[in-house]
């Protein structure tokens, strides 16, 4: 698998959520979907943005977004993770890394001094066809959430 771009196709899914109800991409078509991808369940980032999403729901809501979290992490630790932290997001297990990979986002990463595969902090865009609208790779946590807010509803043209 290349690196995805821009324009095109989202590429297909069905993993578990936190529930263990196995959630598809194509369950969303004729909304956009917020998908990003996150290292851990209850590290100080990914709660940080597990929480702003949350947060801004109700807000990507009524713009016709739903937001999806993906993690390595089990589908005990996602509900684990809702549960302490009150989240209001879809959080989706990906124990085998085929949603990762498939995004591009399994990588080799390197912290002081050891290599390791891990998941880059991304976010994806996909627009109610499920073409890929917009890319944020390497993201940091600060302002991301504002961040796709605003391109959310430039593209949408508001």
């Amino acid at each position: 698998m290349g690196e995805l771009k821009t324009g095109e196709k989202a590429p297909e899914f069905c993993l578990p959520d936190q529930n263990g109800k196995e959630v598809c991409l194509k369950d969303f078509r004729g909304k956009w979907v917020v998908l990003y991808f996150y290292p851990r369940d209850n590290t100080s980032g990914c709660t940080r943005e597990a929480i702003g999403f949350t947060e801004a729901k109700d807000e990507f809501e009524k713009m016709g977004a739903v937001i999806i979290g993906v993690s390595p992490d089990s589908v005990k630790s996602h509900k684990n993770f809702e549960q302490k932290k009150g989240l209001k997001i879809i959080l989706l297990s990906d124990t085998e890394h085929k949603v990762l990979e498939a995004y591009d986002v399994w990588q080799l990463k390197k912290m002081y001094g050891r290599e390791y595969y891990g998941v880059v902090r991304s976010t994806f865009l996909i627009d109610p066809e499920g073409v890929v609208r917009y890319i944020w790779k390497k993201v940091k946590v600060a302002g991301h959430v504002e961040a796709v807010k605003e391109k959310l509803n430039e593209l949408k043209g508001g």
